[in-house]
């Protein structure tokens, strides 16, 4: 496997999106190293109702407007941590949402944080990949792309083939097909029909 730097990361939010699917998260936090090949994903875009950075940036998701290749983690219904992947130039608040994971290494860890669930269920949803890999918080602006960071992006020369379909649980510009996914992966999140 190796580390992706910066500049292999396409500098295009829906390209980064499309680009991730079958890349790998690499976590390592108080001595454990946990890995997943990401799955599935969502792109957030300029002037997207459905974006954090819809009407600008704020305390709470100024690393969405970092350079590409930032962790912007924030938390959800008050219990959920997600992890997003910054995607544009500094100043232009878009990213990609990791929704899912294949988990493929440290799972005895993922397990114990995951409370027992079935090594399916590890990282098989937002709030999940955020659980299995131990990510909370503190994480967000990470940058993903440095040498000795404790969250980084992967690649070990895996491709897999590309589905799109509409994101998933939004209420806003819900018909916007900017959900990305492995064809044929167990561990995509949402309803079989999604994913087809």
């Amino acid at each position: 496997m190796r580390r992706l730097t910066r500049s292999a990361l396409p500098l295009e939010t829906v390209a980064l999106a499309r680009f991730l699917i079958g890349k790998l998260v690499v976590s390592e936090i108080g001595g454990i190293r946990t890995v997943g090949r990401i799955v599935e994903d969502e792109a957030y875009l300029t002037g997207d109702p459905a974006s954090h950075a819809f009407r600008g940036p704020t305390q709470r998701n100024r690393t969405m407007f970092a350079r590409r290749g930032h962790a912007y983690v924030y938390l959800i219904y008050g219990m959920y941590w997600c992890l997003n992947v910054s995607a544009e130039r500094p100043g232009i608040g878009e990213a990609v949402l990791i929704r899912a994971l294949e988990p493929l290494e440290g799972l005895a860890a993922m397990r114990r944080r995951r409370g027992g669930v079935s090594d399916r269920e590890l990282a098989r949803g937002p709030g999940r990949v955020c659980e299995a890999l131990g990510i909370d918080g503190s994480f967000d602006a990470t940058d993903l792309c440095a040498p000795r960071s404790p969250l980084r992006l992967g690649d070990d020369g895996t491709v897999c083939a590309l589905g799109v379909s509409t994101r998933i649980g939004l209420t806003r510009a819900a018909e916007r097909e900017l959900r990305f996914y492995a064809r044929g992966s167990r561990f995509v999140s949402g309803a079989r029909r999604l994913s087809p």
